[in-house]
Parts: C-alpha cells; sequence; structure tokens
C-alpha cells in the first residue's frame, strides 16, 4: 500500500491510554527517541485493575522533558475538544479501550462508552482538525484487537479474512472501530490505521491477562484453571513488539489519492501484529512456572501439579489466535521476533522486582 512518510521530529503526538500498559511503553520510546517531538498522553486511569500499577508505569514517565499527561476521560467530549483545540496533534495513537472479553459479558456499559463513544470522539476531533484549511492530523493509530476474528477456522489469521460473527461485546465494538474508522477515511480523508493486536505480555502488563493472573494465584498457593483442557493456542506477543510496529506504522500513513469518481479513496489501512507462531496454554504455563521459580518467585520445589486444574473454554473465548503478519513485513519490513520464553523471563524478573520483597529460598 501506498504511503506518506512521517518524520514524527518536531511533531506533537497524542498517545491515549498512556497509562496503560501498551500506552506507557510507546511513550517511552517515543519520547525517548524523538526528543523534539511533543507528545500528549491522555488516560483515565480508571479502576478496572489495580491502579497502582497505572501509577507505577506514568512514575516511569515523569522524568520525560517532552511528556505531558492529561487524566481524562475520551467519552468526555468537551474535553478531547479542548485538547485537540489547544495541542493541534499532529499524529494521534488511540490505545485507550476497555479491555477483556470476560469483563465485557458481565460489565457492557463501560465497553460501549470507552471503545464506542470514545473512539467517536476522537474521529470527530480528527475531523474538526482540517476545520479552517489546517494541515491536521496527519495520521490516526489505533488498537483493534486479535478478538475480531471470533471463532474464525482458517488460520493464520489476515486482515482480509470476514470477520463479520463477533462472539464477544470486546470483539464487536473492536470491528466496529474498523468500521468507524473507515467511514471517517472515506469521507473526511483522514489517514488511518488499525492494528489488530495478538495476546501482548510483558512486564508491568495487564493483570487480567493469564500470565499475570497465574502468577499471582501460584505465588500464593491457589490453583490455576488452564480452560479448553489447555488445547487452546494464543499467539502471544511480548510487549516490545509490539511498541516497535506501532512506532513503525506510525510513521507511514496511507496516502491520500482520488478515485476514477474523483473523490477521495479512504486512505485506510489495517495490520495484524502478532508473533506469528502460537503456542499451547500448557506448554505456556509450563514455561511460565519454569522461569518464575528461576527469578525467585516461586521455590525450586513447587509443586505445579498441584496446582493446575484443566477445565471447560469460556464464554467468549476462541480455540486459536494466530497472525498472518505478512502485510506488516511487506509495507514496514517488520515481524515479531521475541519468543515466548525471553519475553516471560522478563515478566517474571520484573515480576520479583515489584511484588517480591524478600528472596525466595
Amino acid at each position: 500500500m501506498a504511503k506518506t512518510l512521517l518524520n514524527l521530529e518536531g511533531k506533537t503526538i497524542l498517545i491515549t491510554g498512556a497509562a496503560g500498559f501498551i500506552g506507557a511503553a510507546l511513550v517511552e520510546r517515543v519520547c525517548r527517541e524523538y526528543p523534539t517531538a511533543r507528545v500528549i498522553g491522555v488516560d483515565s486511569v480508571n479502576d478496572y485493575y489495580d491502579v497502582s500499577l497505572k501509577e507505577y508505569r506514568l512514575s516511569q514517565l515523569k522524568n520525560l522533558s517532552n511528556f505531558t499527561f492529561l487524566k481524562g476521560n475520551l467519552a468526555d467530549k468537551a474535553l478531547i475538544t479542548e485538547l485537540f483545540a489547544k495541542y493541534q496533534p499532529q499524529v494521534v495513537v488511540n490505545l485507550a479501550a476497555q479491555a477483556g472479553v470476560r469483563y465485557s459479558i458481565t460489565n457492557p456499559d463501560a465497553y460501549i462508552e470507552a471503545n464506542l463513544i470514545g473512539f467517536y470522539n476522537i474521529l470527530e476531533a480528527c475531523r474538526h482538525s482540517y476545520d479552517g484549511g489546517k494541515t491536521g492530523v496527519e495520521h490516526l493509530v489505533y488498537a483493534s484487537s486479535s478478538s475480531v476474528y471470533g471463532s474464525n477456522k482458517k488460520i493464520p489469521y489476515a486482515v482480509e479474512d470476514k470477520v463479520d460473527n463477533p462472539v464477544s461485546l470486546y470483539a464487536a465494538t473492536k470491528k466496529s472501530n474498523e468500521l468507524l474508522a473507515h467511514a471517517y477515511s472515506k469521507l473526511y480523508n483522514i489517514p488511518s490505521t488499525g492494528l489488530r493486536f495478538f495476546t501482548v505480555y510483558g512486564p508491568a502488563g495487564r493483570p487480567d491477562m493469564a500470565y499475570f493472573g497465574f502468577t499471582n494465584k501460584l505465588r500464593v498457593g491457589e490453583k490455576i484453571k488452564i480452560f479448553n483442557y489447555g488445547h487452546c493456542k494464543r499467539d502471544f506477543t511480548y510487549v516490545d513488539d509490539i511498541v516497535e510496529g506501532v512506532l513503525r506504522v506510525m510513521q507511514g500513513a496511507p496516502k491520500r489519492q482520488n478515485g476514477e469518481d474523483g473523490l477521495p479513496l479512504a486512505p485506510y489501512a489495517l495490520y495484524n501484529i502478532g508473533n506469528n507462531s502460537p503456542e499451547t496454554l500448557l506448554d505456556f504455563v509450563q514455561i511460565l512456572q519454569e522461569e518464575l521459580v528461576r527469578a525467585g518467585v516461586l521455590p525450586q520445589t513447587y509443586d505445579f501439579e498441584a496446582h493446575k486444574e484443566l477445565v471447560a473454554m469460556q464464554p467468549g473465548d476462541v480455540p486459536t489466535t494466530y497472525a498472518d503478519t505478512t502485510a506488516l513485513e511487506q509495507d514496514f519490513g517488520f515481524k515479531p521476533h521475541i519468543s515466548l520464553r525471553e519475553g516471560l523471563r522478563h515478566f517474571a524478573q520484573w515480576y520479583k522486582d515489584f511484588y517480591c520483597k524478600e528472596n525466595i529460598k
């Protein structure tokens, strides 16, 4: 796909979800690599999971001289309108969202507010950034999810696959984001790129994710439930690979072009960012426990068999996620590559440093 190359130096970049797992990591990378860029971060810092973890991530960013943090909710349209008017961002990366498949079953309101109303407000602000002949937003990048593939039987998942049958509200909101972005790209010539992330993990990650939740339970001697009897496969993608992919995509906006009718073609693109190497949950748990012992989070004598329970599939879950990353490789020369063992080793060491005050003998 034809791209307009963007140099991030000197740009004003808005990153929503800046206190989140991927958002905080992206803020740090952009600020350090592009010291003349001005990064504006927004996050509601809600209590979906332990707020102290979000505060920890923000504390890691406080010494970045080119970073400004604002606490706010994307569903507050007046706030977003004011923010765009004041800072006039040229690149927008929308990572703020209510995440989680299972939580969407019991708390649907949170997903409508954050993922639909919040994203609509971002799109509207991007649209009006061109008012009065201004250059406006040069590229909108936003997070979608591998969840949009639902129970797709064809693997690996390609962005061209039909994804009209979501199996969770979370997935439905993410597919809606892609549809809304396409409509706004076509109507208002907004260059936009959606990124379907595949099972992101790593240090300072989300406690609702399996690897983090398993670690919390194992550490206090509780049993962990392994769904679908351990046969689910996940394309685990280390956070540094995700950030590298996002950073490259930010610098390559879909090119604005007119069609045969003289009207703009939608400057719109979608990519998978996944490890292209799915692992079974049983193998994943085996590696995780080995790395937790290695890091000293768990003792050498830990009885893993006594703390594992194989159970049936959960509503909203899918048996396999597997990314076809061909388009990402072709357009940006990048393919995630960090192995599950290497990534879980980094996580286990971080967990030890963050949560474990005394060494386990």
